[in-house]
């Protein structure tokens, strides 16, 4: 989403295998999440040494950067998943009777690549998030999450089922946001290319407000979108807070089953 501390993408089998040949293992890896903090004019409070930049648009050139830290993790593949895919557009799975699955990291193809999808499986009505890291494209991320919100789309996290980062702003465009009790989600602050995260700027100011804007277009209250935008930046940009399905749903309307 880099003049950002040293932060290795992790290499991801899955993307490349079937499902059901998949073992997902992570173990001591840094996802690098790239998020856009989206300015209209470069930052008053810029530092001293900070290169002039002209703006052509609100998002093309202020970027930051969002960070998990993943620890001996080995999320469970559900059985719904296990039935392989019948197509793969970029990380995303088709997996029948409706229903595509999240494999991956969201990039500056993932928007075609899911438009390509939808005209092949125009019958589409949910997105299994099963192991959804991140994106590395905050603008990308925003034009998929608005695609998904166009076509009342369903967003689903199963059993097991990990949503980090970017990948919760996909999972709140959902026409219904599904997610099972043993899901996780992890959230935290985003950083610009100056090192400023979310708290060094004024709440009002247009790089927050544009998040909080985007949530209510995603159907959270003004209320509820600043709350949420809140817990998000409530932990820095080298840190994050896990939650399970119960926690988000204090912010967010979820529907939990299992």
């Amino acid at each position: 989403m880099q003049k950002v501390a040293k932060l290795f993408l992790a290499a991801l089998a899955l993307v490349a295998s079937p499902a059901a040949a998949q073992t997902i293992a992570y173990e001591d890896v840094l996802f690098a999440d790239s998020s856009v903090a989206l300015l209209e004019q470069p930052p008053s409070q810029a530092v001293a040494a900070a290169p002039t930049i002209a703006y052509e648009t609100p998002v093309e050139y202020e970027t930051a950067q969002r960070a998990v830290t993943i620890w001996n993790r080995v999320p469970m593949v559900p059985r719904a998943t296990q039935k392989v895919a019948t197509l793969d557009y970029g990380p995303f799975r088709v997996l029948g009777e409706g229903k595509v699955a999240l494999l991956g990291l969201i990039d500056g193809r993932s928007p075609a690549q899911f438009a390509q999808l939808l005209r092949d499986h125009p019958g589409i009505g949910m997105l299994e998030m099963v192991e959804a890291p991140g994106t590395v494209d905050d603008n990308a991320n925003f034009r998929l999450a608005r695609m998904l919100r166009d076509h009342a789309i369903v967003t689903y996290v199963p059993a097991h089922g990990s949503v980090r980062s970017g990948a919760v702003e996909l999972f709140l465009a959902g026409a219904r946001r599904i997610a099972h009790r043993d899901a996780e989600f992890a959230v935290h602050s985003w950083m610009d290319i100056y090192g400023r995260e979310a708290s060094d700027f004024a709440a009002n100011d247009p790089v927050n407000r544009a998040y909080i804007d985007f949530y209510v277009e995603m159907g959270l209250g003004e209320g509820e979108a600043e709350r949420f935008y809140a817990m998000t930046n409530s932990v820095p940009h080298y840190d994050a807070l896990w939650l399970d399905t119960r926690e988000l749903a204090r912010y967010v309307p979820i529907e939990q089953t299992g």
